[in-house]
């Protein structure tokens, strides 16, 4: 990572770009033409993990990533060895029906000492539960003393809802932590 104080906002304005469309499989699919943008801000060395073959044949053809590995997380282990990664991002997959919460300590553990952890969830009503178990996860991270939260981002016009039922845009949250030195 070339300038760690730069870090959150980059990360940021990445993480947001994903949320203006609908996500489903076609989302993905078109995100993945415009998902070199972390290279322009410094960093170097991309190890990119998808669910979907597309995401990846678009990532090879690309020539950004280093390393591809098709995986599905939750039943499968991260496939990353601990403490590698500078920065470790999870964009819409941490929800009710994506990822269990304890996928984050898989998370912690491949980030480097000092290395950013950042990710984010939905606050609609179908995955408040999910946000909230969340949330407890990353706090009894931190009095333990793996990380130190960076920055919490309520986003309140963080994607364009899929259900009926709810109105034109659902909520949202960006997590940053930074791993502890240790």
């Amino acid at each position: 990572m070339a300038n760690s104080s730069r870090t959150f906002a980059d990360i940021r304005s990445v993480v947001l770009s994903a949320h203006s469309n609908k996500c489903d499989e076609g989302f993905y699919n078109n995100w993945a033409e415009n998902y070199d943008q972390l290279q322009k801000k410094g960093f170097q060395y991309f190890v990119g993990l998808d669910s979907s073959a597309k995401m990846l044949e678009v990532a090879k053809r690309k020539g950004l990533y280093q390393e591809l590995k098709q995986c599905l997380l939750g039943p499968t282990a991260l496939p990353i060895k601990a403490g590698t990664c500078d920065v470790v991002i999870a964009v819409g997959a941490l929800s009710c029906t994506h990822l269990p919460v304890t996928i984050v300590r898989e998370l912690w553990q491949v980030a480097k000492p000092g290395g950013y952890v950042c990710v984010t969830t939905r606050g609609n009503e179908s995955n408040k539960e999910y946000k909230n178990h969340l949330e407890r996860i990353l706090s009894e991270m931190e009095m333990e003393g793996l990380w130190n939260r960076i920055s919490v981002m309520e986003v309140e016009r963080w994607e364009k809802a899929v259900c009926d039922a709810e109105s034109e845009y659902i909520p949202g949250a960006v997590y940053l932590y930074r791993k502890s030195e240790k």
